[in-house]
């Protein structure tokens, strides 16, 4: 049993000394950042993105590998779309986390600078779709009477949503 499966393990203070605060950035473009410098390592890199989570009690995004734990600051979005697989009527988003889950496309929103957005992990969270993973897109985008633009899978039309920019969840 890990000290995460404890249920008060985001409760615990840190330990003598330290600070649940922490310098590690992730910026728009997916990159992770530590005291101002690029994490170039690309095991601790993966290692980060696979360790996002929220805190229970404020929202707050952190790093969790189950033994410690920080909070992390989000300029964006906390996961990225890296590809999207378009198979059998369906699609499928292969994560910076280096999970893969079935798009759900009534969850699609388009952001500042055109970036497109869509929920993942239950809808728990939000990513950000890399420019080649966006491209991916284009053969299931079709063109409405009036010009508007949807997704089409499975037969099935689905508008794109705007982005609530105001509306993002605490970093």
């Amino acid at each position: 049993m890990k000290p995460g499966d404890h249920p008060d393990f985001f409760r615990f203070p840190a330990p003598e000394g330290r600070s649940r605060e922490s310098s590690i950035v992730l910026d728009a473009e997916g990159r992770f950042w530590h005291d101002g410098a690029r994490i170039e390592h690309p095991g601790m890199a993966q290692a980060f993105a696979t360790w996002i989570a929220r805190h229970p009690d404020d929202g707050r995004f952190i790093l969790t590998n189950g033994y410690d734990w920080t909070y992390l600051r989000v300029e964006d979005a906390p996961f990225f779309v890296r590809a999207v697989r378009v198979d059998d009527g369906g699609a499928v988003l292969v994560l910076s986390d280096g999970s893969e889950e079935a798009l759900d496309p009534s969850t699609l929103s388009v952001g500042r600078g055109d970036a497109v957005y869509v929920r993942v992990k239950a809808g728990r969270f939000e990513a950000r779709c890399m420019p080649e993973a966006q491209t991916q897109l284009l053969p299931l985008l079709v063109e409405g009477r009036e010009g508007e633009v949807f997704i089409e899978l499975d037969g099935q039309r689905f508008a794109i949503g705007t982005r609530d920019e105001s509306a993002r969840a605490p970093t």
